[in-house]
């Protein structure tokens, strides 16, 4: 009983033993006596020899890596920034690159790839440009990235500037100089308002002058008219002293 117990035991030892797994989103890599055969293993069971052969399953789905980065504009000015990329493992090429690199590419490669395409795309645009041109500056590192990495089968598929940041000098004159930007708009739009107001008050004056200039030629073309103003104007009141003559308002006939 207990040596068909024993039996049973090692046989599921043994089948376990020739049993692998791989994941999804990876590959295996087929290993024999220590070296590599050149086989890739797709998802899924696996059979291979105990003690004999063996497996190493690299990701191939995209992952991602943020690195901290410093380099120096075209101006000169220091920049500190944060890169984050998303990149994956050509499946076809996971044996070639874990024969040259090992498992820990993304440190080994990626990162230092990183580090020198922000260093030479950086250094082609001034700290302002860094900025403004923010996309442009992306897609530049991105293209050299790519260059960098494609011999080892890494395929960067985004880059994403996280964060730019400069020294407190140049923060400090960025500031500045948005400051002044806003005081001339400010004084622009209020000389603008100050021309407005002037405009107005002229075209008043006009209308006024014009107003008057009409009513003067109808009072003296009518002289009656000024009688019946001055009519209109009377508020019932006699004089308390009158030094002679007719009364005014009254034309009796």
């Amino acid at each position: 009983m207990k040596k068909g117990l024993f039996i049973f035991i090692g046989a599921i030892i043994l089948l376990l033993l020739t049993v692998g797994f791989v994941p999804v989103g990876y590959r295996g890599i087929a290993i024999r006596l220590g070296s590599l055969t050149g086989q890739i293993r797709n998802e899924g069971i696996f059979f291979k020899i105990p003690l004999i052969e063996s497996n190493k399953n690299l990701e191939v789905r995209v992952q991602k890596k943020e690195v901290d980065a410093t380099a120096a504009s075209k101006d000169l000015q220091s920049v500190s920034s944060k890169i984050a990329v998303n990149f994956s493992i050509d499946p076809n090429w996971v044996t070639d690159l874990y024969q040259k690199v090992g498992t820990d590419y993304d440190d080994r490669i990626i990162a230092p790839a990183i580090q020198e395409s922000v260093k030479s795309v950086t250094a082609k645009f001034t700290a302002e440009e860094l900025i403004t041109k923010r996309g442009e500056v992306s897609d530049a590192i991105l293209a050299e990235l790519r260059t960098r990495v494609s011999q080892y089968a890494i395929i960067v598929s985004d880059l994403n500037i996280v964060d730019f940041d400069f020294s407190e000098s140049f923060n400090a004159s960025i500031e500045r100089k948005v400051t002044a930007q806003q005081d001339a708009l400010a004084s622009e739009n209020k000389l603008k308002q100050i021309q407005f107001e002037a405009e107005q008050a002229v075209a008043t004056a006009k209308g006024k002058a014009e107003a008057q200039k009409i009513e003067g030629e109808a009072l003296r073309a009518n002289p009656e008219v000024l009688q019946l103003r001055a009519i209109e104007r009377w508020k019932g009141d006699m004089p308390q002293y009158w030094g002679g003559g007719a009364l005014p308002f009254l034309n009796i006939k």
